[in-house]
């Protein structure tokens, strides 16, 4: 699976090479409440297949009208470049199209016309969120051309009156280490917050009943899993296997990677021991102040679920305060 991002721009990718047009529209600047961030998209070929989204579904049945009427069109080829569409700025509007209290949306609507240049720009794009690499989309506002940038800013977007600079990340990683309970609640809250999850355990058997639709099983040692796949910045590694066999061997490599979140489970004893343990692995107490444990936010969680769910809202706190 893909990211939002990456699987709209995976898609325009294979629409151009279908020879089909195609609509892009993507977030500039909001105002009060507003849905979606700087940066979505949203894209859909002139039949109105559509992927993506730039609010709660009301503006997407507006542009989509707009498309039916032919008045999208139009105004593309009356001026023959990208343009800038405002939502929300009257309060009728924001009546109308149901946008919450104050919000306003400028969002960029370009039209793409499946030639060579586009489907190799889209193609490069693809391939680069395959890679697991960062990438921004350039383009010029005046002439509506395209082309890819490989450095990309902090900034979602970044924009004057003659360029946009789109910055696009790949889908995020979450290694989960040990199979049992937690490890399957965390991986179906893992799944639909959009990360792609992978669970290892090199024990003989402990994956044989283990299994949730979507995750990767891996039984290789896991040190090598951490260096080959969730070594960079997009890569989040949870222990919770409760054996520092498994755990420990993660947490050695993983420490030292540029992953954006390591966790381990266990107690505050278990998880003091652990860090005494760390050391002796040739980790320094800079790598293992890195480490997050006892795992998850205090909620006062028991169950399995209930401790899923600490861990995800801390994972999603570490990722996005970075």
């Amino acid at each position: 699976m893909q990211s939002s991002q990456h699987h709209i721009i995976a898609s325009v990718s294979a629409w151009l090479a279908q020879d089909k047009p195609v609509w892009l529209c993507t977030i500039l600047q909001t105002w009060g409440s507003s849905p979606r961030p700087v940066g979505a998209m949203m894209a859909c070929t002139v039949s109105g297949e559509m992927v993506g989204s730039i609010s709660g579904g009301c503006i997407e049945e507006d542009f989509l009208e707009q498309l039916r009427q032919g008045s999208l069109k139009q105004r593309y080829d009356n001026e023959r470049k990208p343009f800038v569409v405002q939502y929300g700025v009257s309060a009728e509007e924001q009546a109308r199209l149901r946008l919450p209290c104050g919000g306003q949306l400028h969002v960029l609507v370009e039209f793409i016309a499946p030639e060579q240049a586009m489907q190799v720009v889209f193609s490069q794009l693809d391939a680069a969120l395959n890679a697991h690499q960062r990438i921004s989309r350039h383009v010029d506002l005046i002439t509506g051309a395209i082309s890819t940038r490989q450095v990309s800013s902090d900034e979602a977007v970044l924009l004057d009156d003659r360029e946009m600079l789109h910055s696009l990340s790949p889908r995020y990683r979450l290694l989960l280490l040990g199979a049992g309970d937690v490890a399957r609640y965390v991986a179906e809250l893992a799944l639909i917050m959009d990360y792609e999850v992978t669970l290892c355990d090199p024990r003989p058997s402990y994956l044989d009943n283990w299994q949730v639709d979507g995750v990767h099983l891996s039984a290789d040692l896991p040190d090598d899993v951490v260096r080959d796949h969730f070594s960079n910045p997009y890569s989040g590694i949870i222990a919770l296997a409760h054996d520092p066999r498994v755990d420990d061997m993660a947490l050695m490599e993983a420490l030292k990677t540029d992953a954006f979140y390591i966790g381990a489970m266990g107690s505050e004893r278990t998880s003091a021991n652990r860090r005494l343990r760390l050391p002796e692995l040739g980790l320094s107490t800079e790598e293992i102040a890195r480490l997050h444990a006892p795992i998850g936010f205090s909620i006062g969680s028991k169950t399995p679920a209930e401790i899923a769910i600490s861990i995800m809202a801390e994972l999603t706190s570490v990722r996005n305060t970075q």
